[in-house]
Order: structure tokens, then sequence, then C-alpha cells
């Protein structure tokens, strides 16, 4: 069924506002800025200069896509563009748009937006398009000139990046920073190909992917691609990170709780009952880089496998009695 949006009746009063829809910049060189998008309104999008919403780079066509709003419904349609336009990572030639999707046209991704404006503050298109932007609509001289795609992880999370990016094949450096932590994810016509956290590069890539998947806050960046050869690399399409880093995530979620604090070291436990000859290389190897590190956030860092089968091989651990909490 296709989703209607009926705009709320305007006031009577002069003044009064009014329930309208928009195209807000969520990422690109035209960060921040808004289009309004009124009843019986169409809006043309690609390089030209002479359109609507002009988009000035390589990656857009000289008549891309055409946005439309009639009768309440937002109509989508790709103009025969050479990189596609895409919806909420679905490439598509046309389709209907809802409030909170997102489009996605060379490195601008555009969100519809539902808000409330006073009529007579209805913004001119094309001024804006060509840089004379309002108050409202103002954009950093840094996010005009910067020639990457960036934005925010709280506007378009990760999941829904690497969805964008692995429909339309992206190549280039996805470069997560939250305060207090730093993260690169390579990419290869949209896959993976490898990827880390600053401070902890010893974490294989898809621990460290797997691990990035869950930082809600913070800011991103494209940058251009990096085609140095890298140990371990991984050949991993953003559906298969997805599908597999989202069951690890809630697995080890219901994991967490019985096991002890990161900050907390392992020991033996003391005296040792369980025969050692019980346990597994693996199992072996493990219990030996618990009892050597300062913690357990340290023993997840430093094991190569995931942190889930790690949480799940330390808990064997501590139940039958080899490990223990320390202090």
């Amino acid at each position: 069924m296709t989703k209607r949006f009926a705009p709320k009746p305007s006031g009577s009063e002069p003044g009064s506002s009014e329930l309208r829809f928009g195209l807000r910049f969520i990422s690109g060189k035209y960060q921040g800025g808004e289009f309004p998008l009124g009843e019986g309104q169409e809006i043309v999008i690609g390089r030209s200069s002479e359109l609507d919403m002009v988009l000035v780079e390589e990656m857009v066509s000289r008549k891309h896509a055409r946005i439309a709003l009639s009768d309440g419904v937002i109509n989508i349609e790709d103009l025969g563009s050479t990189n596609g336009t895409f919806v909420n990572g679905e490439k598509v030639e046309r389709g209907t748009l809802h409030e909170g999707d997102r489009v996605l046209i060379g490195t601008n991704i555009l969100k519809v937006i539902a808000t409330a404006q006073d009529a007579d503050q209805k913004l001119d298109i094309k001024s804006v398009a060509a840089g004379r932007v309002t108050a409202r609509q103002r954009m950093s001289r840094a996010a005009e000139e910067a020639p990457r795609m960036s934005g925010s992880l709280e506007e378009i999370p990760l999941p829904d990046l690497l969805q964008l990016f692995g429909t339309s094949r992206k190549n280039g450096v996805l470069v997560l920073r939250t305060e207090t932590r730093e993260g690169r994810i390579y990419l290869s016509e949209g896959k993976v190909r490898f990827a880390n956290i600053e401070g902890s590069e010893h974490v294989l890539s898809l621990k460290a992917v797997y691990r990035m998947l869950d930082w809600r806050n913070g800011m991103f960046a494209l940058d251009p691609p990096d085609t140095r050869e890298f140990e371990h690399p991984v050949d991993a399409s953003a559906q298969e990170i997805l599908m597999e880093g989202f069951r690890q995530q809630d697995e080890f979620n219901a994991l967490r709780g019985r096991l002890p604090a990161l900050d907390l070291r392992l020991g033996l436990k003391l005296p040792l009952e369980p025969k050692l000859t019980e346990l597994s290389p693996n199992e072996l190897e493990l219990l030996q880089i618990a009892i050597n590190a300062p913690s357990l956030e340290t023993v997840l860092d430093t094991v190569p496998s995931t942190d889930l089968e790690a949480g799940q091989a330390l808990l064997s651990l501590l139940q039958r009695g080899y490990l223990e909490p320390v202090g």
C-alpha cells in the first residue's frame, strides 16, 4: 500500500504554520541544506545549471532524478543517470518516498523530512542549490569545500551506510570517529576487504566491523580508496556482515551479563581442581592468554576469535572452575 502524507491544515491567522515536506542533506558537500517540497511541486536534480536542485559533482548526471509531491504522495524517478539513484540502499528507477527515507545521489544523501514552516519562510531551491543559502540552511565552509562524503552516525548509522555503499558499489575508506574511538573500513566495489580500530590494530577485520556496528554516536567520512595490500584481507558483502554481525551482537549482549566486568582481571581459580588435560588446545591457549592479560577487555582484543566466540569459551572456563575474576 502506498503511504500517503496528509499535510496538516494551515491556520487561518497570518503567520500560522502548516506541515510541509522537504529534503535535508545529511551527507555530502551540501550537508545541512534543506529544500522545501510543496504540494504539486516537482524538483529535477542534476549537474545542469538550469535545474531546480543543482549538485555540482562528477558522480551526478546532468539530469539525474526527479522528485515530486502530488496528492500527498512523494514520487521519485531516476532519469537514466550513469551512477544510479538509491533509496534506503536499493537502486530504483521509480518509486514512492516516505518520511525518514534516505536518497543517495552521487555522494549526497538526502533525508525526507516533515517540518512545520511558516508560509512566508518558503525557500528558493535554485538559490540554495547555487550556494545562496538562508540562515536556516547555512552550511559551514568546510562542508562546502569537503571533497568527500561525510555526515553524522546519528543521522545515518553504520548498517545503513554499509547497505548504501554496498548497493552503489562504492570504493574508499569509511572512517568512523566517536569521542573516544576511531575505526576504518576499507571498501572495494561496495565490499569490505579490511577494517581496523585505532589502538586495537591486532583485532581482525570482521571482529572490528562487528564492534563498530554498535557505534551510535559520532561522525563518518568516506575517504579516497587505499589500494595497498593487507594481511588477512576479507571479501564480505554488506548483507553478509550485517546478518552475522547483528546475530553475534544480540547473542553477545545476552551473554555479557554473565561475564565479569571488562576492566577486571581473570586468574586461575586456586586450588585448581579440574584437570588441565580435559581442556582442548584452543582452551589451553585461551586460558594462558586470560591469566596473562591485565583485563577481560584485553583478552577479547587479543584472541583471534570473535567477541561472541571468546565470550562463550571464557564463560565455560569460569563455570568449570578454571578461571575466576581477580580484584
